[in-house]
């Protein structure tokens, strides 16, 4: 095995590594870093789950100037502060993920890492930006938004890379990728990775990369796209017998930490809420919880609180967890890239795993592309139950094994032992923050009033009251506004708010106040004083 001395890598950043118990490099490593240690633009392509993330990450923290490398000290004060390696990826997961790596990899060097990504409060990441960082990883929307108010500065950017890059054009990210891009200078070292290398990416890489080496890293006698060390199985499954099928599964005897795939949010938290309901434990990552509770799960997960973690697609590229035994595909995945994403959390760095995909009924024609564009053998999948036999001999599932839990396995301590963060804070007012505007766009109920707001006499809702028959004296939800005395004609001034009043139900029709019972007043309907509050509704 080589090791990363051989490669050139300087003694801080070996001994990092070796402090985290990595000593010897994986092949994307060993073919890139020496190539990138010259400042050469590069295109890395390998497998997922064969450490492309050192690959660039090594040759960017020794290139760069960090606060314990001789050079620092030569560098003006608003050099020292402004980054000088930029690194985009497509997930907030994965940002979180590279910047770790890069922490602990850089660590002697002194290196200032920071993880710009959305769902977390701007202050902290404004606030580190102001006293200096030195490598950036962030995701696409919030890059811009702090760069768009000039919070972060791209200006003496030395390196740049775009990690997961055909993930960013799966997901629409390629102008915003572009438009980063156009905020650098153009003298700048440039590494492209991805697992995957579509057309698209190749014209972006010829557009803003000089001369690049391309790099596959394969092995000779292995033309697969999934990893040796993955054992695949592919079954047709009922879709109501899933769950069942999925609790087995999860009691296998070689079952770690595993991972469970959907293809939607509503059926990736039901998934996880059955087998809560089960008796394992189990957390889910998806589009539809806050940034806090995303995290709390991964935490959950890394910590070993919770042993499942089901998740979308988001969480497919940059969790990266030591260990993980199992990936399940409970639904099949929409093409052959999100099937390898998916199976790529397993396996990694040399380990070996089990990935095992459900395929209904109506998605074998689906699974059959998927099968055919990778190459593999599951050309008819079996069909399979849960009281089939090839469930428990191919797994090692034991004999009698139920759709629950039994208390005596359950030993891992749940999602509800891990702190959930509140990651709030003010946002700023951009265009982008629908919270400065006032959430949806529409008039904020109970509040109107209160801040002196009137409805235009224009408006659909404050039309006059002509001709009511009955009189109000109503109180809304929001704050009493002052009061309105009605003429002894029974006109009053207050007519349209009393019409918004009862279009939005909000009257007591028939009460008046103390002092203004008068016959007159209860003959016509619209005597005594009104108080209303109904313009904010």
């Amino acid at each position: 095995m080589t090791t990363f001395t051989d490669l050139g890598v300087v003694e801080p950043i070996t001994s990092a590594l070796s402090k985290a118990g990595i000593t010897d490099a994986f092949q994307i490593q060993e073919l890139c870093i020496p190539q990138a240690l010259e400042g050469r633009d590069l295109i890395g392509q390998a497998k997922t789950g064969t450490g492309k993330t050192l690959g660039f990450g090594i040759p960017l923290l020794q290139r760069i100037p960090s606060p314990n490398t001789p050079a620092y000290p030569d560098l003006s004060p608003a050099e020292q502060k402004a980054p000088k390696a930029l690194v985009v990826v497509p997930t907030r997961e994965l940002c979180v993920q590279v910047t770790s790596d890069l922490t602990a990899a850089g660590a002697e060097l002194g290196v200032r890492v920071l993880a710009v990504y959305g769902g977390r409060a701007y202050e902290p990441q404004v606030e580190a930006l102001a006293k200096g960082v030195d490598v950036v990883v962030g995701t696409p929307g919030r890059l811009i938004d702090l760069a768009r108010q000039r919070l972060l500065h791209l200006g003496d950017v030395q390196v740049l890379v775009l990690d997961e890059a055909d993930e960013m054009l799966d997901m629409g990210f390629l102008p915003d990728v572009e438009r980063i891009v156009s905020m650098l200078p153009a003298t700048r070292q440039t590494m492209l990775f991805s697992a995957t290398m579509p057309g698209q990416i190749i014209a972006l890489a010829r557009r803003y990369m000089t001369q690049p080496t391309h790099i596959r890293a394969l092995n000779v006698d292995d033309d697969s796209a999934t990893v040796a060390e993955v054992e695949q199985h592919v079954w047709r499954v009922h879709p109501l017998n899933k769950v069942e099928i999925l609790a087995r599964v999860m009691q296998a005897e070689s079952h770690g930490p595993s991972m469970v795939f959907c293809r939607t949010k509503r059926r990736a938290q039901a998934v996880a809420d059955e087998l809560t309901e089960r008796g394992f434990a189990a957390g889910a990552v998806h589009g539809d919880l806050g940034q806090g509770a995303r995290e709390q799960a991964l935490r959950a997960f890394r910590n070993g609180k919770v042993d499942i973690l089901v998740a979308t697609d988001v969480a497919a590229r940059g969790i990266d967890v030591e260990g993980v035994t199992h990936v399940i595909n409970y639904e099949c995945p929409d093409d052959e890239k999100t099937y390898l994403h998916r199976v790529g959390r397993t396996a990694r760095a040399g380990a070996s795993g089990v990935a095992i995909t459900f395929v209904d009924w109506q998605d074998v024609p689906r699974w059959g592309l998927i099968n055919k564009a990778l190459g593999l053998s599951f050309h008819d999948p079996i069909e399979t139950y849960h009281t089939s036999e090839h469930l428990y001999t191919g797994l090692g599932i034991p004999a009698g094994t139920t759709g629950r839990l039994p208390r005596a396995a359950r030993t891992h301590e749940g999602l509800d032992a891990e702190v959930l963060e509140d990651l709030g804070g003010r946002q700023p007012n951009t265009s982008r923050d629908r919270d400065a505007r006032g959430g949806s766009g529409g008039r904020s109920r109970g509040h109107s009033h209160h801040h002196g707001q009137t409805i235009p006499h224009g408006h659909k809702d404050a039309a006059p009251a002509a001709g009511s028959a009955k009189g109000s004296s109503g109180k809304s939800g929001g704050s009493k506004g002052p009061g309105t005395v009605a003429a002894s004609d029974g006109s009053s001034d207050a007519a349209p708010k009393r019409r918004r009043n009862r279009t939005r139900k909000r009257t007591r029709a028939g009460q008046t106040t103390q002092g203004a019972q008068t016959a007159q007043g209860a003959d016509q309907g619209g005597g005594g004083q009104s108080t209303s509050g109904g313009a904010g509704g």
